[in-house]
């Protein structure tokens, strides 16, 4: 893309989020993406939200203005629907019910992204179920449905996407102990998690014959 720039990761504690945000504007930098579990945190930090990042309630890019301002955006639904679209072209986001686990940041940019594109009905799952009510709520959309942790055979029916938005399978994370039964073979299975590629969730999904989506493209797009 010819930016002339450099791009590193940098672990960062929730208590001491404030004081980096500072201190990497006042270093110098552009900006910073920020990741789990930091993007509802990130909010009240800025000093200007972009409208996707007030409707989706999380930041994941902060922009250091020229006067000091932190910008906050959101660019985790546009990444997410292109990356599908690119690996897998063949994906009709209204051709069937898509099942999302989580509910944090990430999972209310792919809520929103996935509403946009005229999902007729979303699953929603969260191991704390009042965290998944509680964000169905907010979104206020009859589409979105909350159904039990750990999923049934029944809420895999029929659906045409299945998505982890949850930090389950990442690198030194617990793993996604789910079972896929029940979800038919042509539903595309992807995971926003990007380290390891091949999360445990994709392994099962590709050897039972679904599509699957790495989430490498999300974070490039």
């Amino acid at each position: 893309y010819g930016i002339d720039g450099c791009y590193m990761p940098l672990p960062v504690e929730p208590k001491n989020f404030q004081a980096a945000l500072i201190s990497l504007r006042d270093l110098g930098f552009s900006g910073v993406n920020v990741t789990i579990p930091q993007k509802e945190m990130a909010m009240p930090q800025c000093d200007e939200l972009s409208d996707r990042a007030q409707r989706i309630g999380a930041v994941n890019t902060v922009t250091f203005a020229k006067d000091g301002r932190l910008l906050g955006d959101n660019t985790d639904g546009f990444g997410f629907i292109e990356n599908l679209r690119q690996v897998a072209p063949e994906i009709a986001f209204a051709s069937g019910p898509a099942v999302v686990l989580g509910a944090g940041g990430a999972c209310r940019a792919v809520l929103v992204a996935l509403l946009d594109e005229g999902s007729p009905e979303i699953r929603l799952a969260n191991r704390t179920r009042k965290r998944a009510e509680d964000l169905a709520a907010k979104m206020n959309d009859p589409r979105i449905k909350v159904v039990d942790w750990p999923l049934s055979p029944d809420a895999l029916d029929g659906a045409s996407l299945v998505v982890n938005t949850t930090s389950l399978g990442m690198v030194g994370q617990p793993p996604l102990e789910i079972d896929l039964a029940g979800l038919p073979q042509t539903a595309i299975v992807t995971d926003i998690v990007y380290a390891p590629l091949m999360t445990d969730l994709l392994v099962q999904a590709r050897e039972r014959g679904n599509p699957i989506v790495d989430g490498l493209g999300m974070l490039l797009h």
